[in-house]
């Protein structure tokens, strides 16, 4: 199908990529004309505004914007409302709080454009390995762009089904889920980057102990001088913590056994708490998370290893780049 890309960034050009590669024909924009330019005789075709990408589908029109989560998704989205008709579809593909969805929804309703909120999970990676899609929105405008939805994710790929799944009819085998009305994808997509600061926090803290057994303050016979990128080498085969996480950080360790390309002051994109805010709204205990996004703030004032690691994970999966210090 044809659909329009708003956003060529480090996701969104990837995005663009793969569709075309997967036979779809991409309209393609960005507020840089040099990100549209990378994007020159491999599919895409680019648009020279937002107007041109707007005339050069055909309705029903699909939109999938990729642009930062706050105002620029939120100037974005209206921009295009003013330009869509009815039974057109935008397509919130970033990291935008659900709340902002569900007002974004009601707002173009009435018009009759219909709004989907796409979580989306892979990276810099996603180009090659697909997306994991978390879904909100009416029926009707996803169904209509299943077609983009299963090019897009990983299919099923060689990873088995769950016990006691097989007979279970559905798509999160395949890696893409209608989660359910507006909002519900991205805040399913909060939750898993929520859980995610969970499980970097303690990769980071346990590898921060491994180096640290060498340490002159503990008596002789109990220092350990480890190899850390050995270490995480042999976790990776058939250990219990082994995860894609795991292949990341032995792969930074690898490339950096000291990490000392890295600072270590980790930022957070806003979805820790949002997370966190949600299971304050349904009274649900949440202590690792909140540990793990209070051990962000305190990597801005003091670094340590395991900071160094965690920068080093959001740069490995999603091309993060430390932020120089102020002043």
């Amino acid at each position: 199908m044809r659909i329009g890309m708003v956003g060529l960034g480090r996701m969104g050009a990837n995005m663009a990529r793969r569709l075309s590669r997967g036979g779809h024909e991409v309209v393609a924009w960005d507020r840089s004309p040099e990100a549209a330019r990378a994007l020159e005789g491999q599919g895409p075709v680019a648009a020279a505004t937002l107007e041109a990408l707007v005339a050069r589908l055909e309705p029903p029109r699909a939109v999938w914007v990729m642009v930062p989560a706050g105002a620029p998704t939120e100037e974005t989205v209206l921009h295009l409302g003013e330009r869509l008709s009815a039974g057109d579809v935008v397509v919130d593909g970033g990291n935008s709080y659900f709340k902002d969805d569900v007002r974004r929804a009601r707002r173009l309703a009435g018009k009759g454009v219909h709004y989907v909120d796409v979580g989306t999970s892979g990276g810099v990676w996603g180009l090659e390995r697909g997306y994991a899609l978390m879904i909100g929105g009416p029926a009707e405008a996803v169904r209509r762009l299943e077609p983009v939805f299963r090019t897009l994710a990983p299919g099923r790929g060689k990873v088995e089904p769950t016990p006691a799944r097989e007979k279970r009819a559905g798509t999160a085998e395949e890696g893409w889920l209608h989660c359910g009305p507006s909002g519900a994808g991205h805040f399913v997509k909060m939750v898993h980057n929520g859980i995610e600061y969970g499980l970097m926090q303690a990769f980071a803290e346990g590898f921060d102990i491994l180096r640290n057994a060498a340490s002159s303050a503990l008596p002789e016979e109990h220092r350990y001088r480890l190899d850390l990128g050995d270490v995480a080498e042999v976790w990776r085969r058939g250990s219990v913590v082994s995860s894609w996480l795991l292949d990341l950080a032995a792969a930074a360790l690898a490339e950096d056994p000291d990490l000392a390309g890295y600072g270590g002051r980790v930022e957070d994109s806003g979805e820790g708490r949002w997370t966190l805010q949600a299971a304050m709204e349904e009274s649900v205990p949440a202590d690792v998370i909140a540990a793990s996004l209070f051990a962000r703030f305190r990597s801005r004032q003091d670094h340590t290893f395991a900071e160094k690691l965690l920068s080093a994970l959001r740069k490995q999966f999603g091309g993060h780049v430390e932020r120089p210090p102020a002043g």
